[in-house]
């Protein structure tokens, strides 16, 4: 008989992951799905049917690591700071931002297999990761001085709520950076250019083996180094 939702969230994310160091960020340790144990088909087939999400928690995203990577080579951008990791998936950022020296790290999802996930890779990589749940789009309120968003503009509604959101929070002070592999929606007007790495991503996932991955702030972020016109 099952013990709790959570214990049974565990058990399967062990059950069907590996613990693997992502290619661009080999710092950091994760429970990732492995093209051997094709998580992603058994989802979409298997699990759909009893009304589970997509495991987007189960892997590496190329956002994910390019702002895991900026983050581990500049870590005065978050040393001694509250730091926010929104849509945090597999936890890579926040994990970064805690190996990089934040003083508090909170890293927020909407699905429950995430917040275990998330939970799982903190405790992996020994570090202390504050994981919430919840729909935090719209709030100004949030007690974060850095907010990090890995790979979120990849359909329409979802980058223009989420970048406006964004926005308004680097207008209120924030430093707001983006990780994103060339997407379609992001909306690049107001974002500066950091970095640009190439991530080794699996071809299951995207269109290419490589994807040319961008960390992006918003415009008038201050203490960002190596910032561009877009």
């Amino acid at each position: 008989m099952s013990d709790s939702p959570i214990a049974d969230r565990h058990r399967f994310i062990a059950g069907n992951t590996e613990i693997v160091t992502p290619p661009h960020a080999p710092e950091v340790r994760l429970h990732l799905a492995t093209e051997a144990m094709d998580l992603w088909q058994r989802t979409e087939d298997e699990l759909g049917r009893m009304g589970l999400p997509p495991p987007f928690w189960a892997f590496a995203w190329a956002g994910g690591q390019a702002l895991a990577r900026y983050l581990l080579d500049n870590p005065e951008l978050v040393r001694g700071r509250r730091v926010l990791d929104f849509a945090a998936g597999s936890g890579i950022v926040a994990i970064a931002a805690a190996l990089a020296g934040a003083t508090h790290v909170a890293a927020n999802e909407i699905d429950d297999f995430a917040l275990t996930a998330i939970a799982m890779n903190a405790a992996l990589n020994e570090v202390t990761i504050e994981v919430t749940a919840g729909d935090l789009v719209g709030r100004l309120d949030l007690d974060a001085d850095v907010v990090l968003a890995g790979d979120v503009c990849y359909e329409s509604p979802m980058a223009t709520r989420v970048t406006g959101w964004l926005a308004a929070l680097a207008d209120a002070g924030r430093l707001v950076l983006i990780g994103d592999p060339g997407r379609s929606y992001l909306p690049r007007r107001r974002l500066r250019r950091l970095a640009e790495y190439q991530v080794p991503v699996s071809r299951a996932l995207e269109d290419m083996e490589i994807k040319n991955t961008a960390v992006w702030c918003f415009d008038g972020a201050v203490n960002a180094p190596g910032a561009s016109s877009a």
